[in-house]
């Protein structure tokens, strides 16, 4: 088990007399994602709405600030059990064997334009042998020829603009790779959240976007961007791609600053808690197979 404590602070000022968010700041509560201690504060008297997704335990809140300064602050504590799996017993799964609700994840959507990555993804893709084996090269494969550059993308870009580009951050590596395992009929996700173990040098903490795979009936995890051990993911929202996933969506006239996100390992191997570190197995923390 992973134990990770963290905390968000978002900053805006509001121009209008009043303007609308929704956020996706707070830990979805999954049967692989529990919440230990968690508390939200906002800055203005105000009453929020909440709501928790019941298929994935993405959660929302909604408010209307008024005109002046907001902070949204946000500190939790999760405990993130993660299912082992050898990669040689994990296999591509027929569509006609897909559970019903991972359909929707081997089609196109607005950032991930598989349909346009058919051919390109079958060259590449097509013969090399199916299973685990195909989506570790897919996901070799974006990491090698994209380069993590900050501020080299914007809201709309897409797959298509990042494998043009070669370059991008967090987001566009899982859009990448999700369009590519789409095009060749493996369902793919995306899921937004903040993560523990990248490189300091990096910058400051931020969210973090990676990608949830099916294969033999259970979404496995996986970052194409490189940038932390999948033992470090914590989950906020899960989607199609980031537009299902975005951890703020304003209405109105704001000014906001950069996001304050800290994050840290609490380690006692006395209760099985461990550090977050590379394994060669490969995890999931969505449950139970859903064959």
């Amino acid at each position: 088990m992973v134990r990770l404590k963290f905390s968000i602070s978002l900053s805006y000022q509001i121009l209008d007399s009043a303007s609308d968010f929704i956020f996706n700041i707070q830990a979805a509560k999954t049967r692989c994602q529990t919440i230990v201690s968690e508390a939200l504060s906002i800055s203005q008297p105000i009453t929020p709405d909440y709501y928790t997704d019941p298929s994935y335990g993405t959660r929302y809140v909604r408010l209307q600030a008024n005109n002046g300064p907001l902070v949204v602050q946000y500190d939790a504590t999760v405990d993130i059990a993660h299912h082992e799996s050898h990669p040689d017993s994990l296999q591509e799964m027929p569509i006609a064997t897909l559970p019903m609700d991972a359909m929707k994840y081997i089609y196109p959507s607005r950032y991930c334009q598989s349909d346009r990555l058919r051919k390109f993804a079958s060259t590449e893709f097509g013969n090399l042998p199916r299973g685990y084996w195909r989506v570790q090269a897919i996901q070799d494969w974006v990491r090698a020829r994209t380069a993590f550059t900050s501020n080299s993308s914007n809201a709309s870009t897409s797959a298509i603009d990042t494998l043009t580009d070669q370059a991008g951050v967090c987001r566009d590596f899982a859009h990448l790779m999700i369009a590519l395992c789409r095009a060749v009929n493996i369902p793919a996700r995306f899921v937004s959240g903040i993560d523990y173990g990248a490189d300091p040098a990096m910058g400051p903490t931020d969210f973090h976007a990676y990608v949830e795979v099916m294969l033999s009936g259970r979404w496995y995890l996986f970052d194409p961007s490189g940038v932390s051990p999948p033992m470090g993911l914590v989950r906020l929202g899960t989607g199609r791609d980031a537009a299902d996933a975005s951890f703020a969506t304003v209405f109105g006239a704001v000014a906001s600053a950069s996001p304050v996100i800290s994050i840290e390992a609490i380690v006692d191997e006395g209760m099985g808690m461990h550090l977050p570190r590379h394994r060669d197995e490969i995890l999931s923390t969505h449950g139970e197979s859903l064959v």
